[in-house]
C-alpha cells in the first residue's frame, strides 16, 4: 500500500491531494458529529464555494448526510474512514516521522495526529481519541490508572468509549494529584470519575489542593483516609498525564512572583506532575504536592502522554529527554516541531564529527 501511494504521489499528484482533502473533510464532519458547511469552512480553512462541491459529491456518493441543521457522516461514511485509516498517516507523511521520533527515544509507541490544537478545536477533540484508543490498548482488568487534569485529558475521557463486555468492573481510575481550584470539568477527580464512568470502572478522588504548605503537607500526610487513596495513586500500573507549558503553568497555579522568577530563571520549559523541567528534560523546580512523585512515576509500568499544540512543542520535547514515557500521543504541529529539532542535532553532530 506504501509503494502504490508513493507511486501516485509522483504520477498523479493531484489526486493525492484531492483524495487528502476530501479525507480531511469526511474526518472532520466525523469528529463534529453535525456542523455547518460555514463552520466546516473555516475550520478547514477552505472557502465555502469550494466545501460546498466537495460535499455535494460526497453526498452524492452516500457519504455524508445533509440536513437543515448541518452535516453528518453517513454509516457508508464511517466505514471508507475505518478503511483508510492504516494509509491516512502515510497520506500526510506522519508515519515516518512517528518513525523517527520514536526510534529516537525508545517509544513503545507514538501517535501523531494531523492538525495543530492550537488552530483547531477538532484537531484537540481527535487527540483526545487517539489517547482514549492508546489507554485502551493497554488497560487491563484489575488495574490502577492515575491521570492528571487539563483540558486535553478532558476531551480524552469523553472520547473513551465503553467495552461490548463487562470488562473492568475491578479497574480503578484515580486522580494524580490535587486540584488547581480551576474549571471542574478539567480537574484530575473530575477526569478520573468521567473516564471511569465511560468503560465501567471504579473510581476514587483525592479532594486536597494541589499546591500545599509545609505544614497543611504534614498534617494531610498522616490523615488515614488520605494517605490510603495517596498510596493507591502511587502504586499505578499506569499513568496518564498532560504535559504544560511552565510559565502557562506557573499562572495557572497562581504562584507568586518571587516563584515565578525562579522558575524562569531556572530555565523550565515544561511542566507535569508539579515538577518543572528544562529543556533537557532535568528537574529545575519541585511544588509540594499531595499523589504522584518522581519516583512514582519513574517505576510505572506504563506511561501515556497526551498533548499538542506548536507552542508546547519544546514542553513536549523536554519531557520526551525526561525519558518516563512509553506511550505518547501528540499533534503535528508538534511533531513536526519536534522532528525538526533532532534533525538538527543530528547534522550539528555529523558536522562537529567531520
Amino acid at each position: 500500500m506504501r509503494n502504490l501511494l508513493e507511486i501516485q504521489k509522483q504520477l498523479l499528484p493531484d489526486l493525492m491531494e484531492t483524495l487528502k482533502r476530501r479525507y480531511t473533510i469526511l474526518h472532520q464532519i466525523l469528529l463534529s458529529d453535525i456542523i455547518g458547511r460555514r463552520t466546516l469552512a473555516a475550520s478547514l480553512d477552505m472557502t465555502e464555494r469550494v466545501l460546498r462541491a466537495e460535499t455535494d459529491l460526497l453526498k452524492a456518493q452516500g457519504l455524508i448526510e445533509i440536513e437543515s441543521v448541518g452535516m453528518r457522516i453517513s454509516e457508508a461514511g464511517r466505514e471508507l474512514l475505518d478503511l483508510m485509516e492504516p494509509i491516512a498517516k502515510s497520506l500526510f507523511g506522519l508515519d515516518e516521522l512517528e518513525e523517527l521520533i520514536r526510534r529516537e527515544y525508545g517509544l513503545s509507541k507514538l501517535v501523531i495526529v494531523p492538525g495543530d490544537c492550537d488552530a483547531s478545536p477538532v484537531t484537540k477533540r481527535e487527540l483526545g481519541r487517539a489517547g482514549a484508543k492508546a489507554l485502551l490498548s493497554v488497560l487491563k482488568p484489575g488495574d490502577t490508572v492515575a491521570v492528571t487534569g487539563g483540558s486535553t485529558l478532558a476531551e480524552m475521557a469523553d472520547q473513551l468509549t465503553a467495552p461490548i463486555a463487562p470488562t473492568f468492573q475491578k479497574t480503578w481510575f484515580v486522580p494524580a494529584r490535587g486540584g488547581l481550584g480551576e474549571s471542574m470539568e478539567i480537574q484530575a477527580n473530575t477526569i478520573a470519575s468521567t473516564m471511569a464512568k465511560r468503560v465501567g470502572a471504579n473510581y476514587r478522588l483525592l479532594h486536597v489542593p494541589d499546591l500545599l504548605g509545609e505544614d497543611a503537607y504534614q498534617s494531610l500526610a498522616h490523615d488515614p483516609n488520605i494517605g490510603e487513596i495517596v498510596h493507591t495513586i502511587r502504586h499505578s500500573r499506569i499513568i496518564v498525564h498532560g504535559i504544560g507549558d511552565a510559565m502557562e503553568m506557573t499562572r495557572r497555579r497562581k504562584l507568586g512572583e518571587d516563584a515565578i522568577a525562579a522558575i524562569r530563571t531556572a530555565g523550565a520549559v515544561a511542566e507535569s506532575f508539579g515538577y518543572y523541567f528544562n529543556e533537557s528534560g532535568e528537574v529545575v523546580h519541585t511544588m509540594l504536592t499531595m499523589g504522584l512523585r518522581l519516583e512514582d512515576i519513574i517505576r510505572t509500568e506504563v506511561v501515556i502522554g497526551i498533548a499538542g499544540g506548536k507552542r508546547k512543542a519544546k514542553a513536549i520535547h523536554a519531557m520526551l529527554r525526561f525519558g518516563r514515557e512509553n506511550i505518547l500521543v501528540i499533534d503535528e504541529a508538534a511533531a513536526m516541531e519536534i522532528g525538526r529539532e533532532i534533525e538538527a542535532a543530528r547534522s550539528a553532530g555529523d558536522a562537529v564529527s567531520t
